[in-house]
């Protein structure tokens, strides 16, 4: 295995501080109904990088689920380990990687739980399997075995079988507000282009960054 030599150039299109919108939700819209365009397998996808408070990060890959002028948002169980981590440190990165486009959509910004309401009324569009799941697991704790997971499966479709599956009381969205974006679209040579926008007070400032 030689990774040294995995590489390829980025030439499929270009990004200019100067044509970009002047509002950062808008250009990300744009960029994300041209990665729904082009087909590509989960555009929503997104990772989402958290920390302790004492600095120790990590990151794992979740789906957007709605996005708006108040953010950006999310939906888990809120005694995983990115919930807990969220709780003690409120403060989030989101990447999207829309690699057949040569495109990176970086965000930074401060989370909160979203209204139990908001929360209920996604859970209810939710297939029965996953509304189901959403009870069966505890996210991130130690689980002995399959076969347990499994088990409490069987007994919630028994338990819900003839009404419908509330919305668990450990289960909800959370809200990414950004502060700052970062499009990052590839270029030959590894000259990438790189356009920031920065929240100030109601108004964003758009910079080019050095690749």
């Amino acid at each position: 295995m030689n990774l040294e030599q995995l590489r390829r150039e980025y030439a499929r299109e270009t990004l200019d501080e100067s044509t970009v919108d002047p509002d950062p939700l808008t250009q990300f819209g744009l960029w994300f109904a041209e990665a729904q365009q082009a087909d590509l397998l989960d555009p929503n996808a997104m990772t989402l990088a958290t920390a302790t408070p004492a600095g120790r990060p990590s990151a794992r890959v979740v789906l957007l689920k709605g996005v708006d002028h108040g953010g950006f948002v999310f939906y888990t169980d809120y005694r995983s380990r990115k919930s807990q981590e969220l709780d003690t440190n409120p403060w989030a990165a989101l990447l999207f990687y829309w690699g057949e486009l040569e495109r990176q959509v970086r965000i930074t910004g401060r989370v909160s739980r979203v209204a139990q309401e908001m929360s209920e009324a996604y859970f209810m569009s939710r297939p029965l399997g996953s509304q189901l799941g959403a009870w069966a697991s505890h996210q991130s704790a130690v689980l002995p075995a399959r076969a347990e997971l499994e088990a409490r499966l069987r007994q919630l479709a028994a338990r819900f079988a003839e009404v419908p599956v509330p919305l668990p009381p450990h289960w909800g969205g959370w809200r990414l507000e950004p502060e700052e974006f970062e499009f990052w679209q590839g270029r030959e040579s590894r000259l990438h282009d790189r356009v920031r926008y920065r929240r100030n007070e109601t108004t964003w400032t758009i910079d080019r960054l050095s690749p």
